[in-house]
């Protein structure tokens, strides 16, 4: 079993894809723990004026910048919670393999070795039958689709590192995610979107996945990270959600009642549905949380509500 590491003083950490969804909560959580954040991303964002900021395309850059800029700012930390919504599988390599793999050259040429915290993904593992117990870590990943295949990659060149010794790394993989500020381009920002566009009255078609996929808030993956940044010895992975798998339909629902909207408010219509991964997800959190002591404390309706108000 893999032992905790030696926790150390509040240091700088580096979020990069500090304007996403996630990257965003990463940096709060960061900030509340008495640590001097470093966001950086491509372009800021309003909620970036509030640390340290710098704007880098790290797929683009130097492994050489990379590392200098690490130094510079005594990073401790990198948590690389870039890629997300691009649609070719050419920018999904560029984001999710190509990034990786200068981040880890330019952290690399540090002497310090700064942990390096990579948010990867429950689809890596691909299409699992469902299973009581959920997805766990010994699950062999079989991904079918460009969005799996990619993060795969990234997660593989992480953990290929961290047993090189090249790198101090853990990769996490959270299930799909919940809560304020999500992507306008995932199926939860896109369906929040558009109730927020409805008239009094009026009704929402929408195509519903027929599948069942357990989403975890956001905070709640941020949370982990902030643990991983100590809990755990390099070369660990660790599944992150909320061990349920609720069906598109009751997720929509339970939006909808939160949001304040009546029954019936949403009108199922059908149609073809693209997805990143299984019909399927659960994911098996008993590591993250034997390790570092870690569980999902936000419940999906209140992530929900307050995805709503967030938005408002």
């Amino acid at each position: 079993m893999a032992t905790p590491r030696d926790v150390r003083r509040p240091g700088a950490v580096a979020v990069l894809g500090a304007t996403g969804t996630i990257g965003r909560q990463v940096t709060a959580a960061f900030a509340r723990a008495g640590h001097e954040v470093l966001g950086v991303a491509r372009h800021p964002a309003p909620h970036t004026a509030a640390h340290p900021f710098v704007p880098l395309d790290v797929a683009a850059a130097d492994p050489r910048d990379i590392a200098a800029l690490l130094a510079e700012h005594h990073v401790e930390v990198v948590v690389n919670a870039t890629g997300g919504w691009v649609v070719t599988e050419e920018a999904m390599h560029r984001a999710h393999v190509r990034l990786v793999e200068r981040l880890l050259a330019g952290v690399a040429m540090l002497p310090g070795r700064p942990r390096v915290v990579h948010v990867g993904s429950i689809h890596e593992y691909g299409f699992v039958p469902p299973d009581p117990d959920g997805i766990d870590e010994s699950v062999t990943p079989e991904p079918s689709t460009p969005y799996a295949r990619t993060k795969l990659a990234g997660s593989r060149a992480v953990l290929a590192a961290a047993r090189a010794g090249d790198v101090d790394g853990v990769v996490l993989r959270p299930v799909n995610v919940c809560g304020p500020h999500p992507s306008e381009a995932s199926f939860l920002g896109t369906v929040l979107g558009r109730l927020r566009a409805l008239a009094p009255g009026e009704r929402l078609e929408l195509v519903i996945a027929d599948a069942a996929r357990d989403y975890v808030d956001v905070r709640d993956v941020a949370s982990a990270v902030l643990l991983a940044a100590d809990g755990a010895a390099s070369g660990n992975v660790f599944n992150i959600g909320r061990g349920e798998a609720p069906t598109m339909r009751e997720l929509v629902t339970t939006l909808v009642e939160a949001a304040g909207f009546p029954p019936g408010t949403v009108e199922e219509t059908g149609g073809p549905v693209e997805s990143k991964g299984g019909g399927w997800t659960k994911a098996d959190v008993r590591r993250a949380e034997r390790v570092l002591g870690w569980r999902p404390a936000i419940g999906l309706r209140a992530s929900l509500h307050d995805m709503w108000k967030a938005a408002g």
